[in-house]
């Protein structure tokens, strides 16, 4: 009985060892084996592009057993957001790189090529992203007329020379959401179709309301500093201003000619905007058709400020003529011979001169000039010299004129006959000051020879007679014959001799 229950309890210890030991070896076993592999990152995303702004890119992410990203948006920014929405400075094509990881640090990148259009090109060349800022360029001419656009800026043409500074610091900013912001920066230019006969005519002055008073006596400080509102349509070129007051140009620029008062809208047309690395330039132009006169302005945004050119504020010294006192001045348009010619030698012109030619009235007599007012606004023949003429020996000025019937005078062409004396070497807008010797067209015969005589010291008009006389300035070096009335492009031909200062 006592084996019996040794046996037993033999028996028993050695379940007990055994299911010890198998739990011993069991827990050994389990502390050796070690721990699964985590499963390699699987780096994966797709975009979309954003439809109110096609700079805005949304990246969704689809990576797998990751548990941190970076991301490389090919322009320079990077994130580390799980699923991130970056905004691209400008249209291109990127590379974009995801790189996914997992816990253990394994990683795995996956990368896709996107391209950024822009569907708007010419509204973000104008407005830029946000906003854009331009200014009058500075190099060469800013701004001139012509007659059409392959001859603009032929007859006028504006520089950077120190002669209106205050224009090329004016500020047009056009933004993204529609407002165009004008900033005079405290500075005005007195336009002639807006100041002429004012104090401020001709000058740079003071951009506050008290000066803003145009020839009429309007107020016209709607045309200072402000913000307004633009439309660009880009099949067109065409860009509307609408406010008050808007301009851009010259602020009596209107679609249809030059007006001196504000006005509610605005409009002009983007002739070429153009990429030119540190800047870009913007010619806009307006076209009168009924006057038959051709605008433009180059305006130029500077992407680096350090490439900008500086604003010349003061002219630069012009060295005055000598003086000269003729004895003889004239000009018989027989030939270009020294008895034909004293000192009134023909310059370049629109006019197209012909000397030389027959006499319509006389075929066998004196050769005579041929003056043919070509189709151009604004036409003069032109005689400039390299003196300042003093008028000592003479006392008055004449011209022989031929018109002929042929030409027709029932429209713009006029009968109108003008000596005109002034100063081109000082400053190249000699019309701002001239003196001119007007013919009445009523008393103008056709087809005949007509002999007008004019006393220098009795000018008929110019702005030039508040300057004083022939003999009361020494700075004259200009002279012009001006048939056939200006501001139209009617042609006309016309004959001329004996023109004299005696």
């Amino acid at each position: 009985m006592k084996n019996l229950k040794k046996h037993r309890f033999f028996k028993l210890a050695m379940i007990l060892f055994a299911m010890t030991g198998m739990i011993a070896f069991h827990a050994c076993s389990s502390d050796d084996d070690p721990e699964p592999e985590p499963e390699a990152p699987i780096a994966s995303f797709q975009y979309e592009i954003s439809e109110d702004h096609f700079m805005e890119v949304h990246f969704e992410n689809y990576s797998q057993n990751a548990i941190s990203y970076s991301w490389d948006f090919g322009d320079g920014e990077t994130s580390t957001e799980e699923s991130p929405t970056h905004v691209y400075a400008e249209p291109d094509t990127y590379e974009v790189v995801l790189t996914a990881s997992n816990e253990a640090g394994d990683s795995h990148s996956f990368s896709e090529t996107i391209t950024i259009d822009d569907p708007d090109e010419m509204l973000t060349l104008l407005a830029g992203m946000e906003s854009k800022e331009w200014k009058l360029y500075r190099v060469g001419t800013s701004m001139g007329i012509g007659p059409d656009k392959d001859n603009a800026r032929d007859w006028w043409s504006l520089e950077n020379d120190g002669s209106r500074p205050c224009k090329y610091f004016h500020t047009f900013t056009f933004h993204r959401d529609g407002d165009f912001v004008f900033d005079d920066q405290g500075a005005f230019w007195g336009e002639d179709a807006i100041f002429d006969g004012t104090d401020v005519h001709g000058t740079c002055f003071e951009a506050i309301p008290e000066n803003m008073v145009n020839m009429n006596g309007d107020d016209v400080s709607a045309f200072l500093g402000g913000t307004h509102q633009f439309e660009f349509d880009a099949a067109s070129s065409k860009v509307t201003l609408t406010g008050y007051g808007a301009w851009m140009g010259m602020p009596q620029m209107t679609p249809t000619g030059q007006v001196p008062v504000p006005s509610e809208t605005n409009e002009f047309t983007i002739e070429s905007l153009e990429e030119h690395g540190d800047y870009d330039l913007m010619v806009i132009s307006y076209t009168h058709e009924g006057e038959g006169h051709y605008w433009d302005f180059t305006y130029a945004h500077y992407h680096d400020p350090a490439a900008e050119p500086e604003v010349i504020e003061e002219e630069e010294e012009i060295e005055p003529l000598e003086e000269l006192t003729p004895e003889e001045m004239f000009n018989t348009f027989a030939s270009e011979d020294a008895d034909d010619v004293q000192i009134l030698v023909p310059t370049e012109s629109t006019v197209e001169l012909t000397v030389g030619v027959d006499d319509p009235a006389d075929p066998d007599g004196t050769k005579v000039g041929e003056y043919h007012r070509v189709a151009s606004d604004f036409q003069e023949l032109q005689f400039a010299t390299e003196y300042y003429i003093q008028f000592d020996n003479f006392t008055q000025v004449s011209i022989d004129v031929y018109l002929p019937s042929d030409n027709d005078y029932s429209g713009d062409l006029t009968k109108d006959i003008g000596i005109v004396i002034a100063n081109n070497h000082d400053t190249p807008e000699w019309w701002n000051h001239h003196l001119q010797y007007d013919v009445d067209p009523d008393d103008v015969v056709l087809d005949e020879w007509q002999t007008w005589t004019f006393q220098l010291d009795e000018p008929t008009s110019g702005p030039g007679i508040e300057d004083g006389t022939p003999h009361e300035r020494e700075d004259l070096n200009f002279f012009a014959i001006t048939i056939g009335g200006a501001g139209h492009s009617v042609e006309g031909i016309f004959f001329i001799r004996n023109f004299v200062f005696e």
